[in-house]
């Protein structure tokens, strides 16, 4: 027994040499929003990093360092590809050449709003077909508190090495915010939990040599995981509250960011979120249902959850319903109607397309005849009922031959005097053209 025991510290204390000494080579597992960056981190710390993707567009455009992802640089990425500090590759059996990986792929929800877990499942699969002793996984991808050691552990140890033992185990959940322009993947505080101390001890060594952020250690995964899903269910209820006031001060005639800009003059006690026409993104609206799913287990119904699930969902069709209006006022019909979008990326200043909002807007207005332009300087095409969208620029023409012209998301880059000077007829649901708003001929605010 303590021969078993010093080889295992042995096999721990290898790994952690390795990675002081920058000998490791680590693996990521999912080449996107949140595997791109990692693997760019990694490398410019000094670490051989192989990525693996199953998508062969991915894996040749890093090869070729040509950068796909809007918080990785160009011009790292390419130095980095081209001293071979990074590679990408399809085939798994490199696995066996790596000494950390860390997975980061997708977890979202299925048609039943339940976790699709099959691209951790399959990642852990291929791992243990090639895991070998001393070797470090992590998992990133957000997900149900559980899942590291009731799902991944055991796919792992199907391998015949045990956890613990022959090989390190931990969850680190990604905090990923594309386009922040002050925290990024390097200087954003990691979470750490290992299925052991062991385990936690490795992982939190490699993020510290990497991460110029805070590791902080928990005492096991399903901290991390459940912590992941605290931060994001908060954003996911505050806005839904935010959300229901802009609804009510519809109703009432008040305007609600000057409701939310004299509230957060209190200098405690209030934190400030905003309304908005529905959430986007691969957390906010998805990971609060991982835990609604796994409360299930237990015989709990997360009330406050769902509830501001339904309010944020719902706002898809208050948008609808108060352009309706809008039209209405001007004698016009929703049915014909040409409606300016100007925004299809779920936030401001990037071109990602995940759960945005505006998709199902565009949908409404599909069904209720109207017909629409969308305008978006980040994204170029999108997919849309199974077809392929082509986006705009933003002219005088296209906003004066529009009946409404509808703010969805607030671009920097837009020309917002110009916005002001030929809107017809604006409903902004951002509250982006407060400095321009008197400039409008018809200016409507969610």
């Amino acid at each position: 027994m303590e021969t078993l025991q010093r080889t295992h510290r042995d096999v721990t204390q290898q790994l952690l040499n390795k990675i002081q000494t920058k000998e490791a080579v680590i693996g990521v597992v999912g080449l996107g929003y949140v595997g791109l960056p990692l693997a760019v981190e990694k490398a410019k710390a000094g670490y051989k990093v192989i990525g693996f993707d199953v998508q062969e567009s991915r894996v040749d455009m890093v090869n070729d360092g040509i950068n796909y992802i809007g918080d990785v640089v160009d011009e790292e990425l390419a130095m980095l590809t081209s001293t071979k500090q990074i590679r990408a590759t399809t085939d798994y059996s490199l696995i066996s050449e790596v000494d950390a990986v860390a997975i980061c792929v997708p977890t979202p929800l299925d048609i039943y709003r339940q976790p699709d877990t099959s691209y951790v499942e399959s990642s852990g699969k291929e791992i243990a077909r090639f895991l070998h002793e001393g070797m470090l996984i992590v998992l990133e991808s957000t997900t149900y508190p559980g899942t590291t050691e009731e799902l991944l552990r055991p796919i792992l140890e199907s391998s015949g090495f045990t956890c613990g033992k022959e090989f390190h185990l931990a969850y680190s959940p990604e905090r990923v915010d594309p386009g922040n322009k002050v925290f990024n993947t390097k200087n954003t505080p990691k979470v750490v939990g290992g299925v052991t101390p062991a385990c936690t001890k490795v992982a939190s060594a490699l993020y510290r040599a990497v991460l110029e952020g805070e590791v902080h250690e928990v005492t096991s995964p399903s901290v991390a995981e459940m912590e992941k899903i605290l931060e994001n269910t908060f954003r996911n209820i505050n806005i839904g509250l935010a959300n229901e006031m802009a609804i009510l001060c519809d109703k009432m005639n008040i305007n609600v960011w000057e409701v939310i800009d004299a509230a957060k003059t209190k200098p405690y006690g209030f934190m400030a979120f905003y309304p908005g026409p529905g959430l986007g993104g691969h957390c906010i609206p998805i990971d609060p249902f991982y835990l609604t799913w796994k409360a299930r287990e237990y015989n709990y119904h997360t009330r406050l959850i769902e509830t501001a699930g339904e309010i944020n969902n719902s706002m898809a069709d208050f948008v609808l319903e108060r352009s309706m209006k809008i039209l209405n006022q001007e004698k016009k019909a929703m049915n014909g109607a040409n409606i300016v979008i100007l925004g299809v990326a779920y936030k401001k200043d990037i071109e990602d397309m995940r759960e945005s909002p505006v998709i199902p807007i565009l949908e409404k207005l599909d069904t209720a005849g109207a017909r629409f332009t969308v305008v978006d300087p980040h994204v170029k095409t999108f997919r849309y009922m199974g077809g392929i969208v082509e986006t705009h620029e933003l002219s005088k023409e296209v906003l004066e031959n529009a009946d409404l012209v509808l703010l969805t998301t607030d671009h920097s880059a837009f020309d917002y005097e110009l916005i002001a000077q030929h809107s017809p007829v604006l409903f902004d649901t951002r509250n982006a053209m407060k400095e321009h708003s008197s400039k409008v001929k018809t200016y409507h605010l969610l």
